[in-house]
C-alpha cells in the first residue's frame, strides 16, 4: 500500500520566483515515481499542464478548481508584501503579510475534509502553519521542510515575527528535515532544537536527457564575446543580501585590476539589483558586467553553458541548487564555505563569502590554467550527477516510514 502525502509549499514551477519551488518539483516528482501518493497544496490557482501530480488550490470552496490570489513568495518580507499589495486590484488580500499567512492556514480545514492522509509535509515557513493546522485537525505526523532559515535570509537581522513561527512550528512538528548540516546547526544552534529531531537530507538537481554527456549549447551574444577572447565569469540566483550578490561584484572589480578580458553575468532579480547596479557603476566596471535578468529554460540552459566559471558567494545558503545545475551543465564551480552545497562537492573551489581577495585570486587562477577548470568540469559534471532528486526522494520516505510505522 502506498504511502498518502498531503504536502504544503506556496510555489511550483513555472510559477516560482527560485531555488525553493524548483526543489519541490524535483523532490515530488520523484516521491511519485517511488509510488507515493502525494497531493501538493498551493495557496493561490496556477495553470499547470503537470498531470503527473495532484493538486489542491487553498482559498475557496472548490478547492480543486480555483482560489483567492495570494502574494505569497519565498522570499517575500512584510515591507516587500506591502509595496505589492498596493499595485495588486484583483483578488483579495490581507493587509499584512502575516494576516496572509494566517488566512492560508485558516483554509487547511476544508482540505483535510476531503480524505484522509498519512503524513503531513510543509515546506518553508510560509506554509508551516497550514502544515500545524493539518496536523492538529488530523493528528497525522507532520515533516517541515526546512529550505532557509530566517537567520539565513535576514544575514542574522531577524524578524521576532517569523522566527517566533518558525521556532514554535520545529517544536511542535514530529521530524525536521534540514536540507544540509549547515542549516541543522542553525537550527540548533539559534532556535534551540535538540539535533535528533533533525534529518539531513540534501536537495537534489534534476537532469535533462540531454545533459547525461557534457552538452555545450552556449548563448550566442556570449559566444560572440568569446569568440574576441573574453572570459565569462557567471552568477545565478536572488539578488538579496544571504546571495552575496555583492561580494561577486567586489572580486569582479579587484579581478579587473589584473585581467581586462572577463565579463561578469549576473543572471537574476531581488531587492538588490539597483543597489548592484550602482555599485558596479561606481566602480567603474559598467562595460564589463552584464545584467541578464531571471532566466529560466534554455535561455537559463544556454547562460551556464557558456560560462568559463560559476560563482556562488553567499553569506548564508542553506543548500544552493544552482552550482549543481552549473556542472549538470558542465561549468565548473566555485563556491563559498558557506554554504550547504559545499558540504556535497569535492570537486569544487571553495573560499569564505568575506574573502573577496582569495575569491578573486581563485577565479584569476582558474582562468589562467584551462587544464585545472577542464578537470573540475569533468569532476564535478560526474558527481552532480549523482545527487539527483531520486536519492533525496528515498530518504525522504524512509522518514514517512519511519513516522507512520509501515
Amino acid at each position: 500500500m502506498s504511502i498518502k502525502v498531503l504536502m504544503f509549499g506556496w510555489e511550483f514551477p513555472p510559477h516560482n520566483s527560485g531555488g525553493l519551488g524548483t526543489a519541490c518539483q524535483g523532490l515530488s516528482r520523484s516521491l511519485v515515481s517511488e509510488n507515493v501518493d502525494l497531493t501538493f497544496v498551493l495557496p493561490r490557482h496556477i495553470d499547470i499542464d503537470d498531470d503527473w501530480l495532484h493538486f489542491l488550490f487553498a482559498g475557496v470552496a472548490n478547492i480543486r478548481v480555483k482560489a483567492i490570489n495570494s502574494l505569497l513568495t519565498p522570499y517575500v518580507t512584510a515591507t516587500e508584501y506591502s509595496k505589492t499589495r498596493f499595485f495588486y486590484r484583483g483578488g483579495i488580500y490581507a493587509e499584512d503579510l502575516f494576516s496572509e499567512v494566517m488566512r492560508y492556514a485558516e483554509k487547511v480545514d476544508a482540505i483535510v475534509a476531503e480524505e484522509s492522509y498519512d503524513v503531513i509535509h510543509a515546506h518553508e515557513w510560509l506554509s508551516f502553519l497550514a502544515g500545524l493546522r493539518a496536523k492538529e485537525l488530523t493528528g497525522k505526523p507532520l515533516i517541515l521542510h526546512v529550505h532557509s532559515t530566517e537567520y539565513d535570509r535576514s544575514a542574522g537581522n531577524m524578524n521576532p515575527e517569523v522566527f517566533e513561527i518558525e521556532k514554535n512550528a520545529f517544536e511542535k512538528a514530529d521530524c525536521i528535515v534540514a536540507v544540509s548540516g549547515y542549516t541543522k546547526n542553525i537550527i540548533v544552534d539559534k532556535y534551540n532544537i535538540h539535533p535528533d529531531r533533525i534529518e539531513v537530507i540534501y536537495n537534489g538537481v534534476e537532469v535533462p536527457p540531454r545533459y547525461e554527456k557534457p552538452n555545450d549549447q552556449p548563448e550566442p551574444r556570449l559566444l560572440q564575446l568569446k569568440s574576441h577572447g573574453k572570459k565569462i565569469v557567471l552568477y545565478v540566483g536572488r539578488f538579496s543580501m544571504h546571495k552575496g550578490p555583492d561580494y561577486f561584484i567586489k572580486a569582479a572589480q579587484k579581478v579587473l585590476k589584473y585581467r581586462d578580458d572577463v565579463i561578469f553575468v549576473m543572471a537574476g532579480a531581488g531587492e538588490m539589483e539597483h543597489e548592484l547596479i550602482e555599485m558596479v557603476a561606481e566602480a567603474g566596471i559598467s562595460e564589463h558586467v552584464i545584467f541578464a535578468g531571471y532566466l529560466r529554460g534554455e535561455e537559463l540552459d544556454s547562460i551556464y553553458s557558456s560560462a568559463d566559471l560559476y560563482v556562488l558567494p553567499s553569506v548564508s545558503e542553506p543548500f544552493g541548487i544552482a552550482p549543481l545545475e552549473s556542472l549538470i551543465r558542465s561549468t565548473p564551480v566555485l563556491i563559498s564555505k558557506q554554504s550547504g552545497v559545499s558540504e556535497t562537492l569535492e570537486h569544487a573551489l571553495k573560499v569564505d563569502f568575506w574573502d573577496t581577495d582569495e575569491m578573486s585570486n581563485k577565479i584569476i587562477t582558474a582562468l589562467d590554467h584551462p587544464e585545472m577548470l577542464e578537470e573540475l568540469k569533468k569532476n564535478g559534471h560526474r558527481q552532480a550527477l549523482l545527487l539527483n532528486w531520486k536519492a533525496a526522494a528515498k530518504k525522504v520516505i524512509n522518514v514517512y516510514r519511519h513516522l507512520i510505522g509501515k
